[in-house]
Order: structure tokens, then C-alpha cells, then sequence
């Protein structure tokens, strides 16, 4: 780790990142610098070199006590091992750091023609950053069953949706759109859809529509102009990014802003590209675009409205690089980092930055007990099962395992169909049963004790791999039923 103490300007985190990282992080400090930024450089180790000498997190301790005192982080693209090893850096930092929001502005750009060109393309999608499938919680249930646990917390979902309004107020935008699948999961992405409904109240001033997210991205596609802020769960938003970026000329353009309440980590969207690695050939522009994000954070808003407009200019110009179609030909990403340098101090022809105040962000309480219920009820209990049997034989088993307990087995799901007793579903069945037994007196709160003997007696004869516990929180029912359950 190196340090370059400067008094009187901000120490920042530099992560040069792998592949075609150092070259266009390298592009955004010069950049930086040339724009007169009082910013000074720390620079620290992430990804896969570090993976490779046997640190599973990518993420040296280094680099974490860098960030914890800087709380300023420029990064470049980090490689995220696919299939195979732990969590990659990415997500090890956004998690460390609670950078709870990722923000990623959407705007066409002069001189990069697309499909939408002249459509006046200009949205944010805000997507929440720790949570969902990506909260990493994963199992093997079976040998050809794997599970991921969708993880959706009221708390993260006030958060993510109170910045997404604070936004649009900094930005002078109007109007929120919060995408859910809460049609299909009506628990987890129908808590972001209710939470969301439930703080639009507090902005009176911002129109608030919620939107089915597939629908989101047909109409993305269709008719993007329509859009301000777009505030979704984090797999969602992981998804429609990516997809708004192709609608301005792909992901060399798409910067982006990871933040929370004590640390704000600000890199390009684009992966890696080990191959182009080396040969001077990458765009530069979304890397150099997060710098400025990073210089807005930090209160160096003429610095960072001047490297915007700088880019701009170079675009305007025909200065481009080997990803976008022009009629001139590609220069380098040095040279193209030259020509952004060049035009420092140059204002577009058609173009304005957006008039911005300091964002706001939300202040929500620590404490873990954020929703209590009045009151709850244990009502039932699924136990996970592996069996080769038929539905009828491993139905039957259960049925004669718990004739005199005092818990019965109501259904047998595979796959999230009711198969016992048969609904007449043409399901083809796994090895995975969801074996669903409730008390059998209705009103009784089911005890621990009770259902550790259900457990301890349905392990005399089958397997079983994990338990979930069935409430009702003030009185409604806190789980979903089987498809065909009644």
C-alpha cells in the first residue's frame, strides 16, 4: 500500500482493479488531477491476484483499514470468480461497508449514436446493494438440489427507497417508479412494493408508480424517455442497469456510485475484459465519469461538472473510441484520455450537466428490532426432506410416523406444487420435498419441543435437511402456500 500525504487534499482509496483496470483507472486519475481536484491517492490491492495467493475474499486487510480511513473509494473493474470459489471482491466490499445503494445514472451523450439517439434518455436506476439473492446465503439440499435464499428486510428496503426520493430532489427529477415481482413474490418483493407505497407519502411532491419489473423492461426498451428514478431489489436492479446502459451505447459508458451511510465506493460498470488487457483499446469514459461522481461526493462539484462537460466535448467532437461506430477512426484509450484533458474548461455545444444539490441520505436507526408484531403464532412447521420415494409412499410414511403426535401432516410439495395428496399437478418430482405438518389443535402456538420430536421421529425413517418455522404475525399468515394448496 502506498500513500501520498498532501495537506489540504482528501486521501481516497485507489483500487487499480484487474484486467483493463490500471489502464483506465490510470485515465481518471490523470483526468482528475489535470481538472485540479484536491484529492491524494492510496493505493491498495482487491481481486483476483489477491484470490489467487489464497485469500478467499479477494480482499486484503490492507485495503479494508485503507477504506475505514479514507471512507472514499475509486476503483476499477474487479474479476468475480463465476461458478466456483467464494463471494468476489465486489461484493465482499459492498457487504464490509454496508454500501447499501448503487446508483447509476443513464444519460445519451452526443456523439455516440444508438437507437434512441434524440430520445432525451436520462434516468437514474437506484438498486439496493446487500440484500436479495445476492446476500450470498446458498446451499446444496440435495447432491442435485441447490438453494438460495432471497433475502428482503424492511429496513434495507426503507433505505434503499428514501434515497431513491432524496435523489430525485437533489437531481430536480419528478417522479419514482419502485420495480418489484411482487405479482410472483408477494412476501419478499411485495414488502419493497409496500414499503415503497408506505414512504412516498413522506415526498408528496414526487409523483410514485410501481411497476411489475419485466413489464419495466419492456417499456425500457419501448419508450425509456418516460423514466426519472427507478428504485428496485438488488437482482432486479442488476439486471435493468445493465440494460439501460445498452440503450446509450453500452456498458463503456455506464458509471456508477455504491453508497452508504459511512463509506461511498464509485467504479465503472464494466467487467474486467482480461483479453483487451494491455492494449490501450477500452473505453475510458465510465471510469472517468465515477471519478467525477466521486468528485460531486466529495463536495468538488465545479471539478466534477468540469470532467463531465470535458467528455462530452471530446464526444461532441468525434473523439471516440473502438465501441462506438463513427465515421472516424477509434483512437486509443490514452488518446482519447488526452483529448478529455484537452478540454478541460470547454462547455458542450447542446449539452448541460444536471443541476444538483447535495444528496441527502437517509438516516434510518441501527437497531435490529426495527418491525415488531403485537403479536405471533407458530402455527406450523415444513420440513425438507430427501427421498427417492413416490409422492403416495413418502405421504403415507409421514402420515403413519405422526398418527398420535401432535402435529399432521397437511401436504407434500416438490418444487412449490402440492403432489400429496394428489391435486392432479403433472409435476415431475425431485429428490427435494417441502412435507408441511400443522397442530392439530388450531389454535395452540406450536412449541419448540414439539417440533424437535416431529424432527427427531421423521429422522427415524427419512432424511431431512432443513425445518422452517410457519407464523402468523398479527394474525395473517407469514408464509405462502403450495400451488393447489387450499
Amino acid at each position: 500500500m502506498t500513500q501520498i500525504p498532501v495537506s489540504g487534499k482528501r486521501l481516497v482509496t485507489l483500487i487499480p482493479g484487474d484486467g483493463v483496470g490500471p489502464e483506465v483507472v490510470r485515465a481518471a486519475q490523470r483526468v482528475v488531477e489535470a481538472a485540479g481536484a484536491p484529492v491524494a491517492w492510496q493505493g491498495c490491492e482487491a481481486g483476483a491476484e489477491v484470490f489467487r495467493r489464497g485469500l478467499a475474499s479477494s480482499v486484503p486487510h490492507e485495503t479494508i483499514e485503507s477504506i475505514r480511513q479514507t471512507r472514499v473509494v475509486l476503483k476499477g473493474p474487479l474479476e468475480t470468480p463465476v461458478g466456483f470459489g467464494e463471494k468476489g471482491a465486489n461484493v465482499t466490499l459492498r457487504k464490509l461497508f454496508e454500501t447499501y445503494a448503487n446508483v447509476r445514472p443513464v444519460r445519451e451523450f452526443p456523439g455516440v449514436p444508438t437507437p434512441y439517439s434524440g430520445r432525451g434518455v436520462d434516468l437514474v436506476v437506484v438498486r439496493e446493494n446487500v440484500e436479495d439473492l445476492y446476500a450470498g446465503i446458498e446451499h446444496m439440499q440435495t447432491p442435485g438440489v441447490a438453494q438460495c435464499l432471497k433475502l428482503i428486510s424492511r429496513k434495507g428496503c426503507e433505505k434503499i427507497v428514501r434515497l431513491a426520493f432524496e435523489l430525485a430532489i437533489a437531481e430536480g427529477r419528478r417522479q419514482v417508479h419502485c420495480a418489484t415481482k411482487a405479482n410472483i413474490m408477494k412476501f419478499t418483493e411485495g414488502l419493497l412494493k409496500r414499503t415503497f407505497e408506505d414512504v412516498a407519502r413522506d415526498y408528496p411532491d414526487i409523483a410514485a408508480e410501481h411497476i411489475i419489473v419485466d413489464y419495466c423492461a419492456h417499456q425500457l426498451v419501448k419508450r425509456p424517455e418516460q423514466f426519472d428514478v427507478i428504485v428496485t431489489s438488488n437482482m432486479n436492479g442488476d439486471i435493468l442497469s445493465d440494460l439501460t446502459s445498452g440503450l446509450i451505447g453500452g456498458l463503456g459508458f455506464a458509471a456508477s456510485a455504491n453508497l452508504g451511510s459511512e463509506v461511498a465506493i464509485f467504479e465503472p460498470v464494466h467487467g474486467s475484459a482480461p483479453k483487451y488487457a494491455g492494449k490501450d483499446v477500452i473505453n475510458p469514459t465510465a471510469m472517468i465519469l465515477s471519478a467525477a461522481m466521486m468528485l460531486c461526493h466529495l463536495g468538488e462539484s465545479d471539478a466534477a461538472e468540469a470532467i463531465e462537460y470535458a467528455v462530452v466535448v471530446t464526444l461532441e467532437d468525434g473523439v471516440h473510441t473502438r465501441d462506438v461506430p463513427g465515421d472516424r477512426a477509434p483512437v486509443s484509450t490514452t488518446s482519447f484520455t488526452d483529448a478529455v484533458i484537452t478540454n478541460l474548461g470547454r462547455r458542450p455545444a447542446s449539452w448541460r450537466a444536471r443541476d444538483s444539490k447535495a444528496l441527502k441520505l437517509p438516516q434510518i436507526p441501527s437497531a435490529p428490532d426495527f418491525v415488531k408484531a403485537s403479536s405471533r403464532r407458530v402455527v406450523s412447521v415444513d420440513v425438507f426432506v430427501e427421498s427417492a420415494r413416490t409422492p403416495e409412499s413418502l405421504g403415507k410414511s409421514l402420515e403413519r410416523l405422526t398418527a398420535h403426535a401432535p402435529l399432521q401432516l397437511a401436504m407434500v410439495s416438490n418444487r412449490g406444487t402440492k403432489v400429496y395428496r394428489a391435486s392432479g399437478a403433472m409435476t415431475d418430482p425431485i429428490d427435494h420435498w417441502r412435507c408441511r405438518f400443522v397442530v392439530r389443535n388450531p389454535g395452540a402456538n406450536l412449541e419448540d419441543r414439539v417440533l424437535l420430536a416431529l424432527v427427531d421421529r421423521i429422522g427415524e425413517r427419512h432424511r431431512w435437511m432443513h425445518i422452517e418455522k410457519l407464523n402468523e404475525f398479527d394474525g395473517e399468515r407469514g408464509f405462502t402456500l403450495a400451488q393447489g394448496e387450499e
